[in-house]
């Protein structure tokens, strides 16, 4: 059995080494591929000389003997190959075969030359075109290449064409077909062709205005008895004249973005009246050249950049998730009957049927205390059978109260039909986010503008990390990299780096950050108190700009009435995303929360908005501060109803059935089926943004050196307690890290950081290098113990 198994691996790790992801192979296949179009170009050009001959030699002879030859400079197999495509197939045209696999080729070789699919595509597209065209203008009158320069493909097209709609027809359709091809691959077409026109007509203009002038120098030669007739051939010309101007004049305003600033009209005085020129205020100058030039583009820089499509998202689907009739009535009947084990008579009853619970309304008979019915929600779901059964007592705007039952079977939401909902594609949210569906079947959309941050919360596995994906999503579809730009925190590591891809397009970093996608402690203390010089300079250009908030400030920025050369800039919206906010706020504790609720308190005039999300929700993680800064929050299923309670000030958040199902509090309380959104559709998504044209780099944003001169005012006289305690742990391991102190002795973020900055002052430990870990200045105990005797 053993000899069997090592017999099995070593087969395996055979075909393990030779697989198609292998380097060789991929290398190998390469020259083998250009060599092949090397020996096809040869066949080719040999075709057009030797054609006669080659095109008479048949296939079953060419593994004959050698006494039997060709002229074909590639042999028998090349004659062959050279009939079939240059006579029988595409003629002339054929020679794009070669090139493709020389583009082949070379991409298997790792040797950069034109994008691969795309010019596959466009080349056949060409090939076909080409030989039609040669088919139909030369046919096979000459007997050249036996078929024709277009092959047997293009001469039996025309001619096919030719008896269906005519020669006239056939060429019509044929320049019909080119023209849309063209236009349709190459977006500079167009314009030029608009400008080619432009150019004409002004060249018409031109003429219309020397024969004018060529008029009126005839006119005044005419004699005063003809003054008549001159007086009115006079007047229609004026009167052309004056239009053609006004249309000129209007042509040049419109094409201002164009030609660039305007051209001065000289003035004409009369004799003996002199105008005086008034210099203008530079800086109104300047603002009005500005202006001058039409609005200002922010998408210019990618202007060829493609929304991903909906096609990129899978359409998941729950079967026989449909709720039947039998549950419906089974589950009437039993509340009906509950109710009225306690002498609670209703009047009416109906239901609603959402993707996850259906909501009864029920209304009481008059008289009915609804304290009574809400103390049933246990007793209701005993008689159910059904985990997370729902009061709503009564429901905001309606003289009812909801009872939400969970479906035996159900439904998943996909991420695809959000998106391809009117109410999500027609929305002219600044910042609009497909959530779910709601109890009624409606898609859940809201603008983070108006909530202005986000908290959410919920226990492990409920749907925190799928519903910030379809947050992410939902804005990735929506707007344009130049308008949005995300930054991410991911402690874990794992959960965000899906979107390292897109660093180009949508993410910002610090200047000196090698990845846009933060994990380590340090670097988020660091840009989040970036952020907050970054809302700062932010403040500063709405003072100058006099407005209020940043859609003023970008409205008037594109209108070109605020000056570059002044500071001013396109902003950007910049939506913080932090995954597991508990892990940070036990490492570095007020050091975090102190920008976050600067940022959440001041940062919504100027697009800078927060989502939080922690699996933790206790009163030491959500604490006053952020609750306060934070009114729209987020609930996935939690434990208990304290924990509930921590989240939405209420409890619910128990009650949930999990997978996705939420609570979401924005001014009134909605039950939400979250979206559900794949991994492998994000990766779809990133894929097709990153194959587009980019930005040189993510957005930097402000740089920020907390750590310099910390240690300056380090007195070492007042030590921390554990200071030789630290210094030994620091030297055994010969790592230098405040997370190792804290976690070693049990002790706070704050006095471990302080406890660092001492051993950096004992010249114990280096100075801070970012995410690496400080060098330990000494390699042994011994010759620590002796520097500590000297600081006694």
């Amino acid at each position: 059995m053993a000899k069997n198994t090592e017999s099995k691996d070593k087969g395996n790790t055979k075909k393990q080494r030779f697989s198609l992801s292998d380097e060789r192979v991929k290398i190998t296949a390469g020259l083998l591929v250009v060599f092949f179009a090397a020996f096809l170009t040869l066949a080719f050009i040999s075709f057009l000389f030797t054609w006669k001959v080659d095109q008479s030699f048949e296939w079953s002879r060419t593994f004959s003997s050698s006494s039997i030859v060709v002229e074909n400079w590639s042999g028998k197999t090349g004659a062959r190959i050279a009939n079939l495509f240059m006579n029988k197939w595409f003629g002339i045209a054929s020679f794009s075969f070669p090139f493709l696999m020389f583009l082949i080729g070379f991409h298997l070789l790792h040797i950069k030359t034109l994008p691969l699919w795309k010019t596959i595509k466009h080349t056949l597209i060409i090939t076909v075109l080409l030989s039609f065209t040669l088919g139909f203008f030369f046919g096979a009158t000459n007997g050249f290449l036996g078929s024709g320069l277009g092959g047997g493909h293009g001469y039996i097209m025309s001619h096919w064409f030719d008896a269906f709609i005519g020669k006239v027809g056939t060429f019509f359709l044929l320049a019909s077909v080119i023209f849309a091809y063209v236009v349709f691959s190459f977006d500079n077409v167009l314009p030029a062709l608009k400008r080619l026109l432009k150019s004409t007509q002004n060249q018409e203009k031109n003429i219309a205005e020397g024969i004018k002038e060529e008029v009126n120098q005839f006119a005044e030669d005419i004699p005063e008895e003809q003054k008549e007739e001159k007086m009115i051939l006079n007047d229609d010309v004026e009167f052309t004249a004056q239009k053609s101007f006004v249309e000129k004049e209007d042509e040049e305003v419109e094409g201002v973005g164009e030609i660039g600033e305007l051209q001065p009209v000289p003035l004409v005085a009369d004799p003996g009246f002199t105008v005086m020129d008034t210099p203008l205020d530079p800086v109104e100058d300047a603002d009005s050249a500005l202006e001058a030039m039409g609005e200002y583009d922010p998408t210019l820089d990618l202007s060829h950049y493609k929304f991903p499509g909906l096609d990129l998202l899978e359409d998941h689907k729950s079967e026989n998730s449909e709720v039947s009739n039998d549950e419906l009535i089974n589950n009437k009947n039993k509340i009906v009957e509950t109710l009225g084990n306690y002498k609670i008579p209703i009047t009416k009853i109906k239901a609603t049927i959402g993707p996850t619970v259906t909501l009864y309304e029920i209304v009481p008979a008059p008289g009915i205390r609804i304290s009574k019915i809400k103390n049933l929600e246990d007793d209701i779901a005993l008689s159910l059978a059904a985990l997370g059964i729902r009061i709503i007592a009564p429901i905001p705007g309606k003289g009812t109260i909801g009872i939400e039952v969970p479906n035996m079977k159900p439904e998943i939401v996909s991420m695809r039909s959000i998106l391809a909902s009117r109410r999500f594609q027609e929305s002219k949210y600044e910042l609009p986010i497909a959530l779910g569906k709601t109890i009624s079947n409606e898609t859940y959309v809201f603008d983070l503008t108006a909530m202005p941050h986000l908290l959410v919360a919920g226990a492990t596995g409920q749907g925190k990390s799928v519903g910030l994906n379809a947050m992410i999503t939902s804005l990735l579809y929506k707007k344009h990299p130049s308008q949005l730009k995300f930054v991410l925190v991911d402690p874990k590591k794992v959960e965000l780096t899906l979107y390292s891809k897109i660093e180009k397009y949508f993410l910002a970093k610090l200047p000196d950050s090698e990845e846009a996608i933060i994990t380590d402690t340090q670097k988020v203390i660091n840009t989040l108190n970036s952020l907050t010089i970054e809302m700062d300079q932010r403040y500063d250009l709405l003072k100058m700009a006099h407005v209020r908030n940043i859609k003023e400030y970008n409205t008037k920025f594109i209108a070109r009435k605020l000056n570059p050369e002044y500071g001013h800039r396109y902003l950007p919206y910049i939506v913080v995303i932090i995954d597991e906010f508990a892990d940070l706020i036990m490492t570095a504790g007020r050091e975090i929360e102190t920008p976050i609720a600067r940022l959440a308190q001041l940062a919504r005039a100027i697009g800078i908005h927060l989502i939080i999300a922690t699996q933790r929700p206790t009163t030491n993680i959500i604490t006053g501060v952020i609750k306060a800064n934070f009114p729209a929050r987020v609930a996935f299923r939690v434990s208990s109803a304290i924990d509930s309670r921590t989240i939405l000030d209420g409890p619910g958040a128990n009650q949930l059935v999990g997978r996705g199902d939420m609570l979401i509090a924005a001014g009134d309380m909605k039950r939400i089926q979250c979206a559900f959104i794949d991994i492998s559709e994000i990766e779809h998504i990133t894929d097709f943004i990153s194959r587009q044209q980019s930005y040189p780099s993510a957005m930097l944003l402000p740089e920020f050196s907390g750590t310099e001169g910390a240690t300056a005012e380090v007195d070492l006289n007042k030590r921390d307690e554990m200071f030789d305690e630290a210094a030994r742990l620091v030297v055994m391991h010969q790592q230098g890290s405040t997370s190792l102190i804290q976690r070693k002795f049990s002790i706070g973020y704050n006095r471990a950081g302080r406890i660092m900055d001492q051993l950096e002052a004992a010249n114990i430990v280096g100075p801070n290098e970012g995410s690496k870990a400080r060098q330990v200045l000494y390699t042994d105990e011994y010759s620590l113990e002796q520097y500590l005797n000297t600081l006694k």
